[in-house]
């Protein structure tokens, strides 16, 4: 279903044609309306609000990404890492999760705001470029069917198909699909979403052998308890998969759950 809706989209140079006559007719607004005049960078950031992103970089739980206050060590792994590792290899995020980097991805997810889909993808791309140099191929957390008929897009699919291309590696957006329609996972708890999206991923038949001893990133918004992404990863690996890294554009820095 992705890959039909996919494949009616313009192609590149013309989605870049229009949205380069958009901004002559409708220059980009700040998406920080508190820094009123300020001047307009990309994707309609202010340089204040570029700065109060809180982008992650190394030391960090090599793992599941979370952020370090020290370096441990190559290959140090957080306490939570070291009780119980997740079913994916390594996950890696751009940024925090927080007041300023959330309005970004919510425009992005339910406000039709697919134009910072390129500027995300070289944030994740950059954040997670250790795990792509050992990818075979990039792949996005599906949406159910209906909520992609209702949502026009997958915000994911926005983010992996540019990041893709960035890291030179295959896109595979069909590979993966979610089989049962699942509840939001925003509001529930570590326990609560691993039920919810239990036995909801799978691999579609036609794509087992190609996934076969693969090396692959699974793309997604958020990272919270990681339980969306241990649920795909868990159907890649019985597939077969050699490895199943993450990469996001931001993670919560504590497993509280928050809207999303």
């Amino acid at each position: 279903m992705g890959g039909a809706l996919d494949s009616l989209r313009p192609g590149p140079r013309v989605r870049s044609a229009l949205r380069a006559a958009l901004d002559l007719a409708l220059p980009p607004q700040a998406l920080d309306e508190s820094v009123g005049g300020a001047a307009v960078q990309s994707a309609g950031m202010t340089p204040e609000h570029w700065s109060r992103i809180a982008f992650i970089s190394a030391p960090f739980c090599d793992g599941c990404g979370a952020p370090f206050d020290y370096d441990r060590g190559e290959g140090a792994l957080c306490p939570a890492c070291l009780t119980r590792r997740p079913a994916f290899g390594r996950a890696r995020a751009a940024c925090l999760y927080d007041e300023h980097s959330r309005d970004l991805i919510l425009k992005l997810k339910h406000a039709d705001r697919t134009d910072l889909a390129g500027l995300l993808a070289r944030w994740v791309a950059r954040g997670a470029a250790d795990v792509l140099e050992d990818a075979d191929a990039v792949l996005p957390v599906p949406l159910h069917r209906w909520r992609l008929l209702r949502r026009r897009y997958n915000q994911a699919a926005e983010i992996a198909r540019p990041m893709a291309r960035i890291a030179g590696v295959a896109y595979w957006p069909d590979a993966l699909v979610r089989r049962r329609a699942t509840d939001t996972q925003g509001g529930k708890s570590g326990s609560g979403r691993r039920r919810n999206v239990a036995a909801a991923f799978a691999v579609s038949p036609s794509w087992r052998t190609r996934i076969e001893g693969r090396r692959l990133v699974l793309v997604d918004d958020v990272l919270t308890t990681g339980a969306t992404a241990e649920g795909c990863a868990r159907a890649l690996l019985s597939a077969g998969a050699a490895c199943v890294d993450v990469a996001v554009i931001a993670r919560v820095n504590d497993v509280t759950p928050r809207p999303i």
